[in-house]
């Protein structure tokens, strides 16, 4: 350990022969090549819980809202990534001349060139920092679930690295002043999960509850997805262990141990977080377990043991994981009796659990000999005095402080360019409908559309076929089905020419798409003689082709008309669609005279009700 300890004294990796850098590190990010590989790593596995956020997130919604979460975490990556490599690294951490107390200035746009001596470091250090970012950013997707416009969250996403990047360069860049105060955060208690949760509780406050969200009541709404939300902690609990053992930033010198003492501690801190969970559930809730109270007391844990995971001995590790439980067990429910729905709780387990872990540094931090994480520094309870748990509480009030009011007035100005709230027939049909062309089944959609129709008329909506249903086989058999009910009914059957490969001059090539299909017809088979017959209109004719009609005889678009959607066959209804396509009404059901009784209806008898 002592050659590895002389090996690492601040001597820099420069080469010899390069006297400037293109960026530079803050001093304990001099880091070598163990390091470097252990920092990629780290952020690797990191980059993981991304998955775990999102399971969670959309376990813990409507299933009408799930892909909608997902697309939100996509967006987080993207769109937060991109704005933290052009600006929020160099707020961060930058260290140019205009750097302040404040915000760092510079290293933006990070990119090093080939032959500078800290290429390698660089990117390492980007990288892990990016991760933190962008969970960060996440936090906050799950609090404005099932009530927030998509685009408008993508321009959120795309801004709220500014939330983030610059509180960061306070504890963390070697400009900021809790930084020079002798604030202590090894992994994120405050810069990430504080501020994600602080975010997400403004996010909540300012967008207001959810339709219908405490009529019956503050208790918790029924998850969508009980698995995907034990399954998405179980892969947070997993990125966790890197997040914490990761942020020694390598394994050189004496740094390898307290690596391995972080995951321990992570672990232990869960321990305890885990079991106070499963007894206040059972206590509760009467001998039943409820999945979310478990979920929150363990995540709680993990965020309250994350500032100091390498600075506790066991049973201290065990003790503030199950106070961090408790907090998020008491919080969450205090919450929603304010009014503030948040759906996964992320206000109170990143929040109010994130407030504890960066206190509890300042009563139980052991000095990291050699490490000079602390500055020389213990907890209260270790002797060190009221010093460092005061710069811990300062820490904590400033973070929430600046969270709560930025977030605020992003959305305040984002909703001044696109209205961040969804409209009420959005959200009562669910994002993932009217966002993502996503459609359920048997999750109330169909009935939400028929009692919005008096409100609201989209010409799309109905069309979405519902997901995981091939709507190409749906078409045909409905043609079949109709082939049999017009033969018991004594219609003269259209058919059965068996010429479905067999180009004409109204539609040439329509029925060889496709280099291997060239199935011969079979006059002795009356399934394929009847999708034989077909072919004009599973190809895309249409009545203005001349095509067959259902009694054989040449089509009149005269004879539709005066008829109501509902009165017309499965074919004319494919026919008439093009020519009702411009008509911003619900097709397939009503008519013009529907429409009109339907507005007089709710303009002289229904009101809406926000």
């Amino acid at each position: 350990m002592e050659a590895n300890e002389t090996l690492y004294q601040h001597i820099g990796l420069r080469s010899p022969n390069l006297t400037n850098t293109t960026v530079n590190l803050q001093e304990n990010f001099e880091i070598d090549l163990e390091d470097t590989n252990w920092i990629l790593t780290s952020s690797f596995i990191i980059f993981t819980m991304q998955t775990g956020f999102g399971m969670l997130e959309s376990g813990c919604v409507s299933i009408k809202n799930e892909a909608n979460i997902m697309m939100k975490n996509l967006a987080d990556i993207s769109l937060g990534g991109l704005t933290y490599w052009i600006f929020g690294y160099g707020m961060s951490f930058g260290e140019g001349p205009m750097s302040n107390p404040f915000i760092g200035v510079g290293d933006f746009l990070v990119d090093p060139p080939v032959g500078d001596a800290l290429m390698g470091p660089v990117f390492a250090s980007f990288l892990f920092q990016l991760s933190f970012a962008t969970t960060a950013t996440t936090i906050v997707s799950g609090a404005m679930a099932e009530r927030c416009n998509f685009k408008a969250y993508c321009m959120f996403s795309f801004l709220n690295t500014i939330v983030y990047c610059v509180p960061a360069g306070w504890v963390w860049g070697s400009h900021g002043f809790l930084n020079k105060l002798g604030a202590v955060d090894i992994a994120g208690s405050g810069p990430v999960h504080l501020i994600g949760g602080s975010s997400a509780f403004a996010s909540a406050l300012m967008l207001g509850p959810r339709l219908g969200r405490y009529a019956n009541g503050n208790a918790p709404l029924p998850l969508g997805n009980p698995v995907n939300a034990v399954m998405g902690t179980f892969v947070l609990w997993w990125g966790w262990l890197a997040f914490n053992s990761g942020s020694t930033y390598g394994v050189s010198g004496a740094k390898w141990q307290y690596a391995a003492r972080a995951a321990v501690m992570t672990m232990m801190g869960s321990f305890g977080g885990g079991c106070f969970g499963l007894l206040f559930t059972l206590i509760r809730n009467k001998g039943k377990a409820e999945v979310m109270d478990l979920i929150n007391s363990i995540l709680g844990a993990l965020v309250s043991i994350t500032a100091g995971c390498f600075l506790y001995r066991s049973w201290e590790a065990l003790l503030i994981g199950m106070i961090g439980a408790a907090i998020a067990s008491i919080s969450a429910p205090l919450f929603d009796k304010m009014g503030v729905d948040d759906p996964v709780g992320a206000s109170a387990v990143h929040g109010a659990c994130g407030i504890w872990g960066v206190i509890a540094v300042g009563l139980f931090a052991d000095n990291p000999i050699p490490l000079e994480t602390t500055n020389g520094r213990s907890g209260l309870f270790k002797g060190g005095g009221w010093y460092l748990l005061g710069v811990q509480t300062l820490t904590a009030v400033c973070l929430m402080t600046w969270a709560v009011v930025v977030t605020m007035a992003l959305l305040w100005i984002i909703d001044k360019v696109m209205p961040i709230r969804m409209d009420p027939y959005e959200e009562l049909l669910g994002a993932d409908l009217t966002e993502h062309r996503i459609r359920h089944g048997q999750v109330g959609v169909s009935r939400a559309v028929s009692a919005l129709r008096p409100y609201h008329r989209s010409n799309s909506v109905e069309e979405v076929g519902g997901i995981g249903v091939n709507t190409g086989h749906s078409l045909v058999v409905d043609k079949l089905k109709e082939m049999q009910t017009n033969q018991k009914n004594g219609v003269a059957l259209r058919m059965f020419t068996n010429n479905a490969f067999v180009n004409d001059q109204n539609h040439e090539g329509t029925y060889k798409n496709g280099f291997l299909n060239k199935r011969p017809g079979n006059p002795e088979n009356e399934l394929h003689r009847a999708l034989d017959s077909m072919a004009h209109e599973l190809n895309g004719a249409k009545f203005k082709h001349g095509g067959p009609s259902t009694s054989g005889i040449a089509p009149n678009i005269e004879s539709i008309k005066g008829k109501k959607l509902r009165e017309l066959s499965a074919m004319e209804l494919k026919d008439a669609e093009e020519l009702n396509a411009s008509q911003d009404r619900f097709r397939h059901r009503f008519g013009e005279n529907d429409y009109k009784r339907d507005v007089i209806s709710a303009n002289t008898h229904l009101r809406w009700v926000d």
